[in-house]
């Protein structure tokens, strides 16, 4: 019987905590364009891109997949607006913790990193 509340509570809790990541459908789609662009449009990447995408939801919220995904794509912006991306440790720490769970969501999709 001492279970039951703790069973009712973690219930309760489950929504809120699937919601915690959610991305919006645009930025998902957008992802999974630009990932299946960099794959020649082919059509076995929509299913292997939307699970990298899903990958990195789990591994960070999405206003954390804005600023750590603008931090590395930003870094090859050419003088000082590029600076800014690349010379402030914290931005390249970001880049880089980006780097590595999007490498490792890859992997596990079967995604060739271009």
């Amino acid at each position: 019987m001492k279970r039951l509340p703790l069973l009712l509570l973690a219930l309760l809790a489950r929504p809120a905590m699937a919601e915690a990541h959610d991305y919006p459908t645009s930025g998902r789609m957008e992802y999974v364009l630009e990932c299946m662009q960099k794959h020649d449009g082919k059509y076995e990447f929509l299913y292997k891109c939307s699970c990298v995408i899903d990958r990195i939801a789990e591994a960070m919220s999405y206003e954390d997949f804005v600023a750590m995904s603008t931090a590395l794509r930003d870094q090859s912006l050419a003088g000082e607006r590029g600076g800014a991306f690349r010379d402030p440790p914290s931005v390249r720490a970001m880049a880089d913790k980006y780097k590595t769970i999007q490498a490792n969501a890859n992997q596990a999709c079967h995604v060739q990193q271009r």
